[in-house]
This record gives C-alpha cells, sequence and structure tokens, in this order.
C-alpha cells in the first residue's frame, strides 16, 4: 500500500489543521493507521491511532486537542489537530500496518508565531 500525507504547514500557536492521507491498494479497512511523528535528534512517536475495527487511541499530550478519524470508502485516514501548540511541530506520518508496516513521506507542521 502507498501512503500520501497532505495539509501540513505553518500556524500559530491556538491554530488547527488538518492532515490527510490517502492510501492507495484494496483492503484498505482492514488495516490498522496511525499518525507518527518525529522531531530532530528524538524517536518517532505515536500521536494517533485508529484500528480497522474503528477504535482509537491518542498519545496523552494530544488527547482532547486531536482526532483520528477514517473513511474506508475513500481510503482517507486524517488527523484534526485544535489548539495546536509549539511542542505539536514535528514532521508527520502516516502509518499503516497490516502484516506488515508501511510509512508514507511526511508532512511538516510548525507551530509558530
Amino acid at each position: 500500500v502507498q501512503l500520501v500525507e497532505s495539509g501540513g504547514g505553518l500556524v500559530q500557536p491556538g491554530g488547527s489543521l488538518r492532515l490527510s492521507c490517502a492510501a492507495s491498494g484494496s483492503i484498505f479497512s482492514m488495516y490498522d493507521m496511525g499518525w507518527y511523528r518525529q522531531t530532530p535528534g528524538k524517536q518517532r512517536e505515536l500521536v494517533a491511532a485508529i484500528l480497522s475495527g474503528g477504535s482509537t487511541n491518542y498519545a496523552d499530550s494530544v488527547k482532547g486537542r486531536f482526532t483520528i478519524s477514517r473513511d474506508n470508502a475513500k481510503k482517507i485516514v486524517s488527523l484534526q489537530m485544535n489548539s495546536l501548540k509549539p511542542e505539536d511541530t514535528a514532521i508527520y506520518y502516516c502509518h499503516a500496518f497490516l502484516i506488515n508496516h508501511y510509512w508514507g513521506q511526511g508532512t511538516q507542521v510548525t507551530v509558530s508565531s
């Protein structure tokens, strides 16, 4: 499966962004999907995940601010990010898992005034 992210950019603190990840291939509905982020010198960390059955989980740092969703018909997983903070600045990666792991190319999110 190929994953293509979009929606990153520069936003002021307190603002919002919506990331989208378009997937190719069939059986998208069977994949567990997620968003990870990485900053220089740090390990990639899970931000939010939505499993094939629809259950979700979030990193403590984004709970109440970020919402992950998926549209199986359109093969898209989205991440709505509200109340953004400077510490949310990172490259955000779309991830898919079904037997193997798949990654998108990443999209930069910068939160700065």
